[in-house]
């Protein structure tokens, strides 16, 4: 066979096999039509073997073109990613989080990339929780809850600390007593109350002593909702932090209650991870470690001292 062929030509052959079109193929590759097809040529001379059938509607690859295109796409994929870290271009990881997240996460985020340029993260938020990476073109996820695949590396960030939170201005309006609720509008987070259900079954409560109610799918539209002044609502206390810290909401009970429930960092196993997803993952656990501590130092309780067995 002689001298390889260069990797610019394999190349070629690559990006013309996964568009089976010249035109299209010399359009990313920002050069001639006929450049590509000399150069295609000239490689199946070189390994003296048809890579391609050529078609009035395009192209098909023959048996010995499909033979040698993933190992390739690969090859070339790794040299990509090599030389990308080499020369220091942003590298884009690409992370899944739950709506609810992106008030923690996305300042964070932000401070990250502003002190490593050289990282790209790109965020994609859905309302569901989960993720496939079998599927989902994802290298990380915060996810609510421990995911049960064993194949997952999984770093807990924080649980869900649960506490009723409202505008200043609403509660100076009202009582002072957990009884005292049933004045309020509750905001729940889900649609089936079960966030406000059991912080009122911890403060002795049965039932819920509102006769007012708004529901909504996520933590964030509610959070939206409270800061309005629309009523109060089950917040978890890492997740509004900035609110509370500011003064915008406060959180009028002593009574926290752990749910159970937990925020974790999860990412496949991998032998070596990616740079850049280790320095997400040393930074995200240092951010959670601060959160935990600021919730644990400061209540973000209001002035008034408020009991939730209905003695002040």
């Amino acid at each position: 066979m002689g001298a390889l062929p260069s990797l610019d030509v394999l190349r070629t052959f690559v990006i013309v096999a996964e568009q089976l079109n010249f035109t299209h193929a010399a359009q990313r590759l920002n050069i001639t039509q006929g450049a590509v097809s000399r150069q295609i040529a000239g490689l199946e001379r070189h390994l003296g073997a048809a890579l391609f059938i050529r078609r009035a509607r395009g192209l098909m690859l023959t048996e010995r073109g499909a033979e040698i295109l993933v190992p390739l796409q690969q090859s070339i994929g790794q040299i990509d990613a090599a030389l990308t870290g080499f020369l220091g271009k942003p590298d884009t990881l690409r992370m899944k989080c739950p709506t609810c997240v992106m008030r923690w996460l996305l300042p964070r985020i932000i401070q990250l990339q502003s002190r490593h340029p050289e990282i790209d993260i790109a965020l994609t938020t859905a309302i569901t929780h989960g993720v496939d990476f079998n599927r989902e073109h994802f290298d990380a996820a915060v996810l609510y809850g421990r995911p049960a695949d064993k194949r997952l590396c999984v770093i807990p960030l924080f649980d869900e600390v649960l506490t009723p939170v409202c505008v200043p201005e609403i509660w100076r309006n009202g009582g002072t007593t957990v009884d005292e609720l049933k004045n309020k509008t509750l905001l729940h987070p889900t649609r089936d109350g079960r966030d406000w259900l059991a912080w009122l079954q911890a403060a002795g409560c049965r039932a819920a002593p509102a006769t007012k109610a708004q529901h909504f799918d996520t933590l964030d539209l509610a959070m939206t909702a409270a800061i309005q002044g629309c009523g109060v609502a089950i917040g978890d206390l890492c997740l509004i932090e900035p609110e509370l810290e500011s003064g915008r909401l406060i959180a009028p009970f002593p009574l926290r209650l752990r749910s159970g429930a937990a925020y974790y960092l999860v990412f496949p196993e991998h032998a070596s991870p990616a740079p850049a997803l280790q320095l997400l993952t040393h930074w995200l656990q240092q951010e959670a470690r601060h959160s935990r501590r600021r919730q644990r130092d400061n209540p973000f309780q209001a002035d008034a001292r408020i009991a939730v067995d209905g003695n002040t």
